[in-house]
């Protein structure tokens, strides 16, 4: 049977968000690469799989129905797991005003799913989307992602893409699904990344000693694991990911979140 949601965790989940207030952005894991952040008034989520399912191991972290603050929603690519067709529709029925940000390849897909072209604003590598509110930004930029390469078509563009929210001074990276390949660690660097959100389970992504090695590249601030422990395709192995980082990475400060709960970035 599809493992259901709670509503009273959900509850108390969407009312931290809600009401939450910080000067450096404020981070919630919803399970797998789902992401809350927020940023002032700002609320923005990132591969959102808020869905009941056979092959999930923890339930929902939330109803997306009612969830109706949303801001933008991002979603790095098509699979199902990331752009997650129920989620998004409910997301957007519930946010009159949010957009879904998306890589311009994929609005038919997502068109598929149910979403209007005028709910989506579509992006690409080398492209900047600014969101203004209540006097305050955020500039989101987006990378490529190999899945299992990058897949790059003239028109197209690339089909799978990382996202870089620069909230004032900090700037967040979430990989998406990804593999490494070379230019990734170069085309990072300039953005002076804060919170690195890489995979860690191995299963189309990167593995623990990769996602490591990435943020030591990109002299990421904070490495958070995602991709894990949600999904039985991708369960991963967090307490390896703590070893590895204990023991080899003693230097490298990381955060491991438990699913619904919340995380400032600290301001230095």
């Amino acid at each position: 049977m599809p493992v259901s949601w709670n509503e009273m965790t959900g509850r108390e989940l969407l009312d931290d968000i809600e009401f939450d207030h910080s000067w450096t952005p404020r981070l919630w894991w919803l399970g797998h690469s789902g992401f809350a952040v927020k940023f002032h008034a700002m609320i923005f989520y990132i591969d959102p799989c808020l869905s009941p399912a056979p092959d999930r191991i923890t339930p929902p972290a939330m109803d997306p129905a009612a969830i109706g603050h949303a801001d933008l929603v991002l979603s790095s690519h098509t699979h199902a797991h990331h752009m997650d067709g129920p989620t998004l529709s409910a997301i957007l029925n519930s946010s009159s005003s949010a957009k879904l940000v998306l890589p311009k390849s994929t609005a038919e897909h997502a068109r598929s799913l149910g979403i209007g072209f005028n709910r989506m604003t579509t992006t690409d590598a080398g492209l900047r989307i600014e969101y203004f509110k209540s006097g305050d930004y955020t500039r989101i930029y987006a990378v490529p992602c190999a899945h299992p390469d990058l897949g790059w078509t003239p028109l197209g563009g690339f089909p799978r893409l990382g996202y870089l929210l620069r909230c004032g001074g900090t700037t967040i990276y979430h990989a998406g699904d990804c593999l490494p390949y070379e230019e990734l660690a170069a085309r990072l660097r300039p953005y002076s990344v804060t919170v690195a959100l890489l995979p860690i389970s191995g299963s189309g992504s990167f593995t623990i000693e990769q996602a490591a090695q990435l943020a030591e590249d990109i002299e990421a601030r904070w490495l958070v694991p995602m991709h894990y422990g949600t999904f039985a395709h991708a369960a991963g192995d967090v307490s390896s990911f703590v070893s590895h980082m204990l023991f080899s990475r003693p230097a490298q400060r990381f955060k491991v979140f438990e699913p619904g709960e919340g995380w400032t970035v600290p301001e230095a």
